[in-house]
């Protein structure tokens, strides 16, 4: 059978209707994944490409899409199945029409997500590992968040960064910093469930108007590491703020804090992407030195 014929059959014993797809159409996927719209004239399906090794990294993402659908505050994305076609992993999920926001489309967004933010547990991390883009994030449940955030995310990055090449200057720096933690993180955040990877392409709306979230790498932690990373690549604008503030103010420090938990998301761009984006950690990480 060919690939689409593989993953046909899985959608319709999943669905438990025969599903014979139209030729299938190559839609945006990001810079990591490959995005396919698949169709049959009656349903539709977006279905996401990637190497064979990675369908765990796919089985992660469905994890997380159930574990922020089952909050029922913000839309996300319905995952259908999962599995092996033709050498590549593949995911299917439900197609969402997208469109533009609508009147109040930015307030609802700030509303929904902090909403979703509320959902707590016991701990900080997951009940499983996934991925921040293609680099592992490991989620192993930890009491305490600035133990959690370094050696789950700062230090793993860093210590990736090293292996990579970037040692030097900014593994001294990136250590000295691990120290001053206790400095720097001065709460102890409820353990929210956030979407872990929030940048605006991360976030649209649909033909309603209403705001959907997709591409997560979910885990428990501190929610303002959610609202930072919203402000890293901008799209989001002063009403969604405004509505997240006014559904659930932000604690005094968050300017400093936000530098911190977005450091980790400019250490995975230099892991994924290169030498680009050195000099932008090295100097957040001075940014961050000069506060303690």
């Amino acid at each position: 059978m060919t690939q689409w014929q593989i993953i046909a059959q899985h959608i319709a014993q999943t669905t438990g209707k025969p599903f014979n797809p139209l030729e299938p159409r190559h839609v945006g996927g990001g810079c990591i994944n490959t995005g396919v719209r698949l169709m049959d004239g009656e349903r539709t399906y977006f279905v996401k490409l990637n190497r064979a090794a990675l369908l765990d990294m796919f089985e992660a993402e469905a994890d997380g899409l159930r574990s922020m659908a089952e909050t029922n505050t913000i839309r996300v994305p319905q995952p259908l199945c999962f599995g092996l076609s033709d050498k590549q992993s593949y995911l299917v999920m439900e197609y969402i029409e997208m469109g533009h926001a609508g009147r109040n489309g930015s307030d609802l967004a700030g509303h929904q997500l902090a909403a979703m933010h509320r959902n707590s547990q016991p701990g900080y991390g997951w009940f499983r590992d996934n991925t921040i883009g293609s680099t592992p994030q490991e989620n192993q449940t930890c009491d305490n968040w600035i133990d959690f955030w370094r050696d789950r995310r700062l230090g793993f990055q860093l210590r990736l960064a090293e292996r990579n090449g970037y040692g030097g200057s900014l593994q001294r720096k990136g250590e000295r910093l691990m120290d001053h933690f206790h400095v720097l993180i001065d709460h102890q955040p409820q353990p929210s469930l956030l979407h872990g990877d929030l940048w605006g392409g991360n976030m649209a709306y649909t033909s309603e108007g209403d705001p959907v979230i997709f591409d997560p790498a979910v885990y428990y932690g501190d929610r303002e590491a959610d609202l930072a990373m919203t402000e890293l690549f901008g799209g989001f604008g002063n009403r969604f703020y405004d509505a997240y503030r006014e559904a659930w103010p932000l604690a005094a420090g968050y300017s400093t804090r936000k530098i911190l938990y977005n450091l980790y998301h400019i250490l995975n761009h230099l892991n994924l992407f290169g030498s680009g984006y050195l000099g932008q950690a090295s100097s957040m990480i001075d940014r961050l030195l000069a506060e303690v």
